[in-house]
């Protein structure tokens, strides 16, 4: 009887332990590493669909700066309850300009056929009008939607700051059908 008690009591203490141990692993993961993300929204079609779930990279950004292309979730800019996920339009001392529906970076036209149809029109609005030109200043950088018709984004609110991004879209896990990393624009 006492050697199964001694049993019984291992088992249990090794599952303690490995509960402990797949807890600490979470959190870590979850504070320096990854954080889980839910599209809310249509403002980044057809890149991701409203209720899609992702990873995001929380440390990519510590050792490197965003780049062009980059699909980002930051703190909303009038609520940072919120979270919200952009693309990267331009960056830090960029000239960036709206001229006949589409972005322009240091007055050459930015390619986006990656993400968007030739059709698309980018409207201008409060902070970037069409005919509009700004320069990004340091620490800050301008986001879009991919969904332009239909995204509220720098072009409403204004730059976003580095301090306020989380990190980097990384992967996407749900749907399943849909299960991959997700594209760098490079």
């Amino acid at each position: 009887m006492i050697i199964f008690l001694k049993k019984i009591g291992l088992f249990l203490l090794d599952f303690i332990e490995a509960i402990v141990s797949a807890l600490v692993l979470f959190v870590v993961l979850y504070l320096f590493l990854f954080q889980p993300h839910q599209v809310n929204g249509n403002s980044m079609l057809p890149t991701f669909e409203n209720n899609e779930y992702l990873l995001t990279n929380k440390i990519t950004y510590r050792f490197n700066e965003p780049k062009r292309g980059d699909i980002v979730i930051f703190k909303a800019p009038h609520n940072k309850k919120f979270d919200y996920i952009k693309r990267i339009i331009a960056l830090p001392k960029e000239k960036i300009s709206l001229k006949g529906g589409k972005i322009f970076i240091n007055n050459a036209r930015l390619d986006e056929s990656n993400y968007l149809t030739e059709s698309t029109y980018t409207k201008g609005s409060h902070f970037l009008p069409e005919g509009g030109e700004l320069v990004v200043p340091e620490g800050q950088y301008f986001v879009a939607g991919d969904n332009r018709p239909h995204s509220s984004d720098s072009r409403e609110w204004g730059y976003i700051s580095m301090k306020n991004i989380i990190g980097k879209a990384w992967l996407r896990y749900w749907p399943p059908s849909k299960f991959g990393l997700i594209p760098t624009m490079d």
